[in-house]
């Protein structure tokens, strides 16, 4: 049954994710390309999209994958599977934060963490990136530079730092999704 596999998948997901959403792309697309239910491209796609729209990534990319999955009723689960468990940690967090941060194994654990949450990010990013600029899904996979793609990512990169280097602080995110959207209608 779908929307079992769905609420599982995703419960799994939010149970053994840490770091938010950029922690769970990597997991959320091992299960979905596991699952079948996206192609890698379908799955890159996704991500862009859900960049770009308000709400938290891992709700949107549970919200999506299970409405093609199982209409209405499958995005309900999917987006259930994967808040369910940080909203029972959060209500455990919060009757215990204060004295739970005393502890050292809870220190220690949240140390251990973070670095974990990091190469996770960093794994994907790079996945990600090998995959849309190069056409890299796997090892024996052939190289297929995306000359449009390389020089949206050039023109982004070089607006963004100058941008740094002129105003001395970042571009904001929403022009830049805005700027990035216009060189996509106008590339492609």
């Amino acid at each position: 049954m779908i929307y079992l596999r769905l609420f599982l998948n995703f419960l799994m997901i939010g149970a053994l994710s840490f770091g938010g959403g950029y922690g769970m792309v990597s997991l959320v697309r091992e299960r979905v390309l596991s699952n079948g239910w996206l192609t890698e491209n379908e799955f890159l796609n996704f991500i862009a999209v859900s960049e770009s729209t308000p709400g938290s990534l891992a709700v949107n990319m549970a919200t999506f994958i299970g409405s093609t999955q199982g209409g209405i009723l499958g995005s309900f689960v999917a987006t259930l599977g994967v808040v369910l468990p940080s909203f029972l940690i959060i209500l455990l967090i919060a009757s215990a934060l204060k004295n739970l941060m005393k502890y050292a194994p809870v220190n220690a654990f949240l140390s251990g963490v973070r670095p974990c949450v990091v190469a996770m990010i960093l794994a994907t990013a790079l996945s990600m990136a090998l995959s849309t600029l190069f056409g890299l899904t796997d090892l024996q996979a052939g190289f297929a530079p995306d000359l449009r793609s390389i020089a949206v990512f050039a023109m982004l990169g070089a607006t963004h730092l100058i941008c740094k280097i002129i105003r001395k602080t970042a571009p904001s995110p929403i022009l830049m999704i805005l700027f990035s959207a216009g060189l996509g209608i106008l590339f492609w």
